[in-house]
Parts: structure tokens; sequence; C-alpha cells
């Protein structure tokens, strides 16, 4: 089967409709680009982060086949829910290292030293998710937007697809969007 975002919209719509058998075809299509827009993701993360692209990945589709109601509409549609999970994997990581440095179910093992993950930047991944929950409730918009090119790390012309708007929009509310985070996270 040619990967294209027909096959893949298609198969969401059978997948919808109770073809159980339409979820065996659809992961080898997906599973690439999912891996890619984790891996882009955990780029701007620490080096020593914890996850890998490839658990996110299985994290987020585990997370995706709950969803067993979703109405996919598209391909594009599949991919913005999937960036959503991938930032709420993320920031449940974040905070249950957060948690474990606190102490939380705390258990006494000796590791090595460079076996232990560095948790440098979850603060600021529960910042960001703080943020853009607060960016949401002023402009939807511009939330869903930072959500697809951060943290899914679509460009203008897909986000522009996704949100059924002109890429020169997405390019203003992005720059917004950016400044408004910027100014929040700074405060």
């Amino acid at each position: 089967m040619e990967n294209s975002p027909g096959d893949v919209t298609r198969l969401l719509f059978e997948l919808k409709n109770g073809n159980r058998a339409a979820e065996g075809l659809l992961i080898p299509l997906v599973y690439e680009e999912l891996r890619r827009i984790a891996y882009a993701r955990l780029r701007a993360e620490s080096r020593n982060h914890s996850l890998q692209p490839t658990a996110l990945v299985h994290e987020a589709y585990l997370r995706l086949t709950q969803l067993r109601e979703m109405d996919w509409q598209s391909r594009a549609h599949f991919y913005a829910i999937s960036a959503t999970v991938m930032r709420r994997v993320l920031v449940d990581h974040a905070r249950s290292a957060k948690a474990l440095k606190r102490g939380e179910g705390a258990v006494n093992i000796t590791l090595k030293d460079e076996l232990l993950p560095t948790a440098e930047r979850e603060p600021e991944i529960l910042a960001l998710d703080e943020a853009l929950d607060k960016l949401a409730r002023l402009d939807e918009r511009q939330s869903k937007i930072v959500e697809l090119r951060f943290f899914a790390g679509m460009n203008e012309e897909e986000t522009g697809q996704i949100l059924g708007v002109s890429a020169r929009t997405v390019k203003r509310d992005w720059r917004v969007a950016k400044a408004w985070l910027y100014a929040e996270l700074n405060r």
C-alpha cells in the first residue's frame, strides 16, 4: 500500500466504522511520521532526557487507541491529536519526574551516575504546559498553533491545513503566541 494522505484518511474512517483490521494497516503508515514528530520534539529537550522517541511514540499511540469514540476527520486531524497526546505524555513524564524528586514512591536503588536521567527541563515543560493552558483560554487557535509547531514540528503550511487557515495567519498567530508565551514564562 502506498503511503498517501488519502490512505491514512481512508483507514481512519474504516477504523471509526468498526473495521479493526484497519488498525493493522494504519500503524505502518503513521509510525514513521509519529516517530519523526517525537524525535523533533525530544531534540529540543535535554540531551539526557530519559524518554526516547520510540517510547514517546509508543506511549502516545497507546493513549490514541484509547480514544475509541474519536471522530477522525482526516490524516491532518490525526496528527494534530497526536501532537496534543505527545504533549500530554511529556507533561505527565515531567510531573512524574518532579514527584520522584520530592521522594514520592522512593525506593532505594544503587545506580551508576551515568545511568541516572537528568531532568533539567521538566520545570520548563510544566511551566510551558500551564502557559499554553492559559493561552488556550485567551485564544484557542494560537494555543493550537504553538502545539502543532512546537510539539509536532509542523511547518506553517501543515499547521494552516490542519486548522483551516492560511499559512500567513499561522505565521502571524505564531509570532503573537511566541511573544505572549515569552512574556508569560518570564514573569
